[in-house]
């Protein structure tokens, strides 16, 4: 018999799987490539399932978390605020001045001064130290920048503002909280500085900010000042306790440059 005699497919090589015109060893069209979890052993497939079980179960936590924090005052957010706020701050903080109408447009300084009495006795006074350029100067560049150099100095500026009038008097309860929050944060990075000097000691501290405005932009026919203005605090004297805090704080830094 001819191939003419043994239909189209003659000579074709597909008469039966495996045939001559099939390499041999292949697999038939019914067999299908194993996915790649199932390819694994079961300690692996269990340890690969609770993985993505727990990531998403952190995921719904989180989005449920931030939910709540944006969402308006109900129940919930009341009854459970300090989970809640633990959860957010300070790594999910929400700041929402970027969409406000009227963005911020100042770039604001938080500076720093001291009396200081050195371990002779000599009493003076200190120039300022610009707080907020030196976190500025620590982040620059840096890849993982800390949430203290980015956050903490700038928080406890806005909290004294939220807690005092125009005239820096306490305007509740928690001004006397933000004061002590601002004053301990002020006279440890003077420690770091180490502003007193060898064996001296910090009596007493003074903050101000100082705001500029961001320059317009050259298309903005916008004028705006930018003479810098400052907002003055009164002098807060050092409590003794911080006194020794600063002085460990400085002397910790000390051996930590010298090792």
């Amino acid at each position: 018999m001819d191939a003419y005699e043994a239909g189209p497919d003659a000579g074709h090589g597909r008469d039966e799987p495996g045939g001559p015109g099939e390499p041999e060893g292949s697999p038939g069209p019914a067999e299908a490539p194993r996915p790649a979890l199932a390819a694994l052993s079961l300690p692996y497939q269990i340890g690969a399932a609770l993985a993505v079980a727990v990531v998403a179960v952190a995921a719904c936590v989180h989005l449920g978390m931030v939910f709540l924090h944006v969402a308006p005052s109900n129940t919930v957010t009341k009854e459970h605020t300090r989970t809640i706020d633990d959860w957010i701050y300070p790594e999910f903080e929400q700041n929402w001045k970027l969409f406000a109408p009227n963005p911020l447009q100042q770039n604001v300084a938080v500076e720093v001064r001291a009396d200081v009495r050195s371990a002779a006795g000599d009493a003076r006074t200190t120039g300022w130290y610009d707080l907020s350029a030196l976190d500025g100067r620590a982040i620059d560049g840096n890849p993982l920048p800390s949430h203290t150099q980015q956050n903490e100095l700038r928080r406890a500026w806005d909290f004294f503002l939220a807690s005092h009038d125009a005239q820096n008097r306490p305007s509740g309860l928690r001004g006397a909280l933000a004061e002590q929050y601002l004053r301990r944060i002020v006279v440890l990075r003077l420690g770091h500085e180490d502003a007193a000097g060898p064996g001296g000691t910090i009596d007493r501290v003074q903050v101000r900010s100082r705001s500029t405005n961001v320059r317009p932009p050259e298309w903005s026919q916008e004028q705006v000042p930018e003479t810098p203005t400052y907002r003055v605090l009164s002098w807060w004297p050092v409590p003794d306790g911080e006194k020794a805090a600063e002085a460990a704080g400085t002397a910790g830094a000390t051996t930590g440059d010298g090792s």
